[in-house]
């Protein structure tokens, strides 16, 4: 029974060996066909690392050829199953643009903007690829209005558009986390203005309003009262919107911090 087993693994390896030593020898010396052949193969079988090498091998040779828009298909989903998301995403798209009569079009054209969408990165960094992909959605859905695929481009659209917002209310809450007040008043402002139906909404009104709360209790005689109306101004905003707001206690005694103060500068005034 032993021996049966090491025979087995014996062929097995010699098989793997066999295979291996087959695909190099056709990747480095097989004619354009046989490379051709065996990508399409490999592909076939979801060995799309090794497909994709022969693939490279072989589009110079087929470039202009009726092949090249099966081949430009396969090697840019290659691409995409292998992970490569802004190399599937170029070629996805260069396959739209060069085949528009095709009956994978659609495919490619939806392909290519969730591969923008795979390759980006945390909310946290660049999101310079946000946009392309969400631009990318767009256009998918506005040039196939009855795709099956709406739905599931919409989703992705409302995902990043989430995502784009959650950067804008990180930075303008990292201003704040750094105690540069002026700064965050400033980034919620614009942040409030830019995103108006944003989910962090309350959040951005709150963190605004004690960012503009610390910068009035930190300023000096001459801006303080000022910047005590800003303040109250920014408690009064989120009450507004947020009537049963989580931060109620919270923002109750801002007001009284600020109303105390007021109170002071007015009385050292009459004495003035």
């Amino acid at each position: 029974m032993l021996k049966n087993k090491y025979i087995i693994l014996i062929l097995v390896i010699a098989l793997a060996l066999s295979s291996c030593s087959g695909f190099q020898k056709t990747l480095n010396k097989g004619t354009a066909v046989e490379q051709y052949a065996l990508a399409t193969k490999l592909y076939e079988e979801e060995k799309y690392n090794k497909a994709i090498q022969l693939f490279e091998k072989v589009i110079p040779h087929y470039r202009g050829k009726p092949q090249m828009e099966r081949i430009q298909f396969m090697y840019s989903e290659a691409n995409y199953k292998s992970k490569n998301y802004l190399l599937s995403a170029y070629h996805f798209e260069k396959f739209v643009k060069n085949y528009p009569r095709s009956s994978k079009k659609e495919e490619a054209a939806f392909l290519s903007a969730h591969s923008y969408y795979l390759s980006i990165p945390r909310s946290s960094l660049d999101q310079s690829d946000t946009q392309t992909a969400i631009t990318s959605f767009q256009k998918f859905i506005d040039t196939y209005p009855q795709s099956d695929k709406i739905v599931a481009a919409n989703e992705y659209i409302k995902i990043m558009q989430l995502r784009l917002e959650k950067k804008g209310f990180d930075i303008a809450y990292n201003y704040y986390h750094r105690e540069q007040y002026k700064s965050a008043v400033t980034a919620f402002d614009n942040y409030l203005s830019d995103n108006l139906g944003t989910s962090y909404k309350e959040d951005a009104l709150y963190y605004k309003s004690k960012a503009a709360y610390f910068l009035a209790m930190k300023s000096i005689a001459v801006k303080k009262e000022e910047r005590i109306k800003v303040a109250i101004k920014a408690i009064n905003r989120i009450e507004r919107n947020f009537k049963e707001t989580k931060y109620k206690k919270d923002l109750l005694k801002l007001r009284v911090d600020l109303d105390k103060e007021i109170q002071k500068i007015s009385t050292n005034t009459t004495k003035n």
